[in-house]
């Protein structure tokens, strides 16, 4: 019997999970990917909740631990750059995870371990979605038009395909919030903990340690209500050290390493809402479903829990079953999804606060959350990609 066949659009987490499980069910996988080539770099993530279950399952975790950031905890820092709560690894979805990794150290690790009949091509991106009722025809923007069996988009926040199958279905829901983020370089006096240090005018400056002798800094703020990524390079760069050039601590080091990184990404934190995944046969998963922004946390254990699920559901149905598949991966889902979006009343002027007094509050919480006693309660504010649920088998087609 032939083995179905599925285009993977996006070769990011969501993409590269959901083709290593779909080729380990046994379909024919190809994955689609616009860079040129294998896009590595990028900042901090980690493996929470089911998804340590499913690195596990993919026999990955050991590789994983191997190439940790080396993080020890999350701090909290005064005006003068001084620890006045910490947050050790304790708990394994606190505020920094038990698995912390780059993000594109775990995307070269799934690659290496793709099975044989997963085939990835670079450079390219779909141009037209064509629904037939045994089939999807997808047009390349090189090449001819192919037929498969099912089409599943997995390229982020802003996928193109997801927008020109599902229209005015997708929401965005901007949160009023814009972070940037780069590599520079690393000092002596960093060291192995996340270290946070907010200014008003709802600014936010973190630096944390990597595995590449370098660090990876974020600079984050409220009050804009556009993407600084659709500037210029040079003049989203004059924004920041606008923003940031009197918020005191290391806000001169930050910005003086971003103008000099070729690595620095902006955005502007989106959540995307749908009410549902899939049409016909496509689907979407990951960011281009359900992107959960970094306020929410887990974008990348949700991520790979979903390509799990998806796939798995997928196998069980076998030729033809993918409707009923389809509606039982997002059954599963939802409520991962509707937890991490459900953000606290005044998020984001909640923790990014815009006068002083906000800034000395939400310091002083932090303080009272790191006491011994309470950090197993403050660390639930990670818990996500946690469920009641059982993973659902994976009929194993390919060793």
């Amino acid at each position: 019997m032939t083995a179905p066949r599925v285009l993977v659009s996006g070769a990011g987490i969501a993409g590269l999970s959901t083709a290593f499980w779909l080729g380990r069910a046994g379909w024919e996988v190809t994955v689609l990917e616009r860079a040129a080539a294998f896009r590595g770099g990028g900042q901090n993530v980690d493996v929470r909740g089911a998804a340590r279950e499913v690195l596990t399952r993919m026999g990955l975790e050991g590789e994983v631990r191997r190439l940790g950031t080396t993080e020890e905890g999350t701090s909290v820092l005064d005006d003068r750059g001084r620890a006045i709560a910490r947050f050790p690894v304790e708990d394994p979805d606190g505020p920094t995870a038990e698995l912390e990794i780059l993000r594109g150290d775990l995307a070269r690790v799934i690659l290496d371990r793709l099975p044989g009949n997963v085939t990835v091509r670079y450079g390219d991106r779909i141009r037209d979605v064509r629904h037939e009722a045994s089939h999807v025809e997808v047009t390349p923007q090189d090449g001819p038009a192919r037929r498969y069996d099912l089409l599943v988009v997995a390229e982020g926040v802003r996928s193109r395909t997801r927008d020109l199958v599902f229209g005015s279905a997708v929401e965005r829901r901007g949160l009023g919030l814009t972070m940037a983020y780069g590599t520079i370089p690393r000092t002596p006096d960093d060291d192995r903990w996340w270290r946070w240090y907010s200014a008003p005018g709802g600014r936010q400056i973190t630096v944390r340690p990597d595995n590449a002798g370098t660090t990876r800094a974020t600079l984050a703020f409220t009050g804009r209500d556009r993407n600084l990524a659709d500037l210029p390079p040079d003049e989203a760069r004059a924004e920041l050290r606008a923003t940031f050039h009197d918020a005191g601590w290391q806000a001169g080091r930050v910005l003086d390493g971003f103008a000099g990184s070729a690595d620095v990404y902006l955005d502007y934190l989106t959540q995307i809402r749908m009410p549902a995944w899939s049409r016909g046969r496509v689907c979407v998963t990951g960011d281009a479903a359900w992107c959960v922004t970094p306020l929410g946390g887990g974008g990348t254990s949700l991520a790979m829990v979903g390509g799990y699920v998806l796939a798995a559901y997928l196998g069980q149905a076998g030729p033809g079953g993918h409707a009923g598949a389809l509606a039982r991966y997002e059954r599963w889902m939802r409520p991962l999804i509707d937890d991490a979006q459900k953000l606290p009343p005044g998020t984001p002027g909640l923790f990014y606060p815009r006068s002083a007094a906000g800034v000395r509050a939400l310091r002083l919480a932090a303080r009272v959350g790191s006491a011994p006693l309470l950090r197993r309660l403050t660390s639930r504010i990670g818990h996500v990609a946690r469920t009641g649920q059982a993973l659902p088998e994976m009929p194993l087609g390919v060793r």
